[in-house]
């Protein structure tokens, strides 16, 4: 199983969300994105990266344009509308201070999955 978008300190986190298969990885070929949805709405943009995969929020701060119909230059995701670069590992906007949120993704069998973000009152509860 591989795992990406983890940090360190991610390494003890309590209870993470569920799981949500949002496709197989040959239907996102190495140096392209590709839109999925979430439930409960949230689109996402998802980074296939010599094979492996990232996911990042879809939408760029600038213009709010679609960045899986940006520029993918290794782990670098650029806005088709005017230029704004982001680190798809971390979210880290390359261009000013404005980063995107990532999304812990899994490849299992074959399979995408993203980790479903935790509902705010339940991490409040966890801690």
């Amino acid at each position: 199983m591989q795992q990406h978008n983890l940090k360190p300190e991610d390494a003890g986190r309590p209870k993470p969300g569920k799981l949500i298969v949002v496709g197989r990885g040959e239907d996102v070929p190495p140096g392209h994105s590709a839109t999925v949805e979430l439930p409960g709405g949230a689109e996402v943009a998802l980074h296939n990266v010599a094979g492996e995969f990232y996911a990042t929020e879809n939408f760029c701060p600038h213009r709010g344009a679609p960045l899986a119909e940006g520029f993918l230059c290794g782990h670098v995701i650029e806005c088709g509308l005017h230029g704004w670069q982001f680190d798809v590992r971390d979210g880290k906007c390359l261009t000013v201070d404005e980063p995107i949120k990532t999304y812990r993704v899994v490849l299992e069998e074959g399979l995408v999955k993203i980790e479903e973000p935790c509902p705010k009152s339940q991490r409040s509860a966890d801690g």
